[in-house]
């Protein structure tokens, strides 16, 4: 007996969900402070996901009318094999946008490759474009290497390149303008992103080192001026657009704190050990983990999970910024 599922996916809110964030690991070769603490401990391997059972999982999201999936971390490019998983992914029919955020750090090595198997969306990490500072911002990172691993990115000629910004006040606030002028160098966007308060560190004070979306955009209208490009739409993800003349860079404000963006979620994330996470900023979960490693399982019951799990979809979250936080994964665990 074939068993019937629909074709689209809907929440109680009847917000369409057709776009999925799958963390293939919680490791990274940075510690970027407002992700990681310096010290961390990470999942056991026998408690991540396995490549094949990640394959599983854009599968059946896919043949649920899933048409964009973000492979995410940690750092993605540090999975071994990670292409033996892009590769297939790539072939998915139903699937339109194979998207992966990174840190770059791997990227003059794989951005070839990555294109070849398929990938045609990119976003990449970049906070500071002095050398020491960016040291300290990732505590492990090469400033130079990740410059090459976009520049690699843009040679390969994905469909769209997107630089991340998060910016903290006291850091690197003075660096939003040479950012932007990096990113319109190089006919690429560049979103900033306020930063998210996932995971108790110690490193500095988020409600001082908060800098808003507002404060970012009288930043770069000092400079360039701006004309906002409507709501975020669809697969396009949570960032508000705005163009600035003579230039194809779009510069993006993501802002969970100070003009959410709830009502248009249309995205579920996936951790690398499985847990499906309805909202970033709630805990409602389910294990695919435990559905995936059943005994007598079946892609059947993987989707039947996932229709499920719509039904405790939250309708929004509530970020708040003092020192004890609402949520207490960090954001390497979240996947991004």
């Amino acid at each position: 007996m074939t068993t019937t599922f629909p074709s689209v996916l809907m929440d109680r809110f009847q917000r369409r969900v057709d776009y999925v964030r799958l963390s293939v690991t919680d490791r990274c070769d940075f510690r970027c402070v407002y992700c990681m603490a310096e010290d961390m401990t990470f999942a056991p391997k026998q408690q991540v996901l396995s490549l094949e059972e990640i394959y599983e999982v854009a599968r059946a999201f896919v043949e649920l009318g899933v048409g964009k999936i973000r492979l995410t971390g940690g750092e993605p490019l540090v999975r071994n094999n990670i292409l033996s998983l892009i590769r297939p992914l790539g072939q998915l029919r139903g699937l339109d946008q194979l998207a992966i955020t990174s840190n770059g750090s791997q990227l003059q090595r794989l951005a070839p490759a990555l294109h070849e198997a398929g990938v045609n969306r990119i976003n990449i990490s970049l906070d500071s474009l002095q050398p020491r500072r960016f040291r300290q911002l990732t505590r492990h990172g090469n400033l130079d290497q990740v410059i090459a691993g976009i520049d690699a990115a843009i040679a390969a000629r994905f469909a769209s390149i997107r630089l991340n910004a998060v910016i903290l006040k006291g850091r690197n606030e003075d660096e939003v303008l040479d950012l932007v002028n990096f990113a319109m160098q190089r006919g690429i966007d560049i979103a900033f992103i306020e930063e998210m308060p996932l995971g108790l560190i110690d490193e500095h004070n988020r409600a001082l080192s908060f800098c808003s979306s507002e404060e970012l955009r009288t930043i770069i209208s000092s400079q360039h001026a701006l004309e906002a490009l409507g709501d975020p739409m669809g697969q396009e993800g949570p960032a508000r657009y705005f163009r600035t003349a003579g230039s194809p860079t779009r510069i993006g404000f993501i802002s969970p704190h100070s003009h959410n963006f709830c009502h248009l979620c249309n995205r579920v994330r996936v951790t690398a050990e499985g847990r499906l996470l309805l909202c970033l900023g709630n805990e409602h979960s389910v294990d695919l983990r435990a559905i995936l490693r059943a005994p007598g399982y079946t892609l059947d019951t993987l989707k039947r999970g996932i229709i499920d799990a719509m039904a405790i979809k939250p309708e929004r979250h509530h970020f708040h910024l003092d020192e004890t936080p609402d949520i207490v994964r960090f954001m390497n665990t979240t996947g991004g």
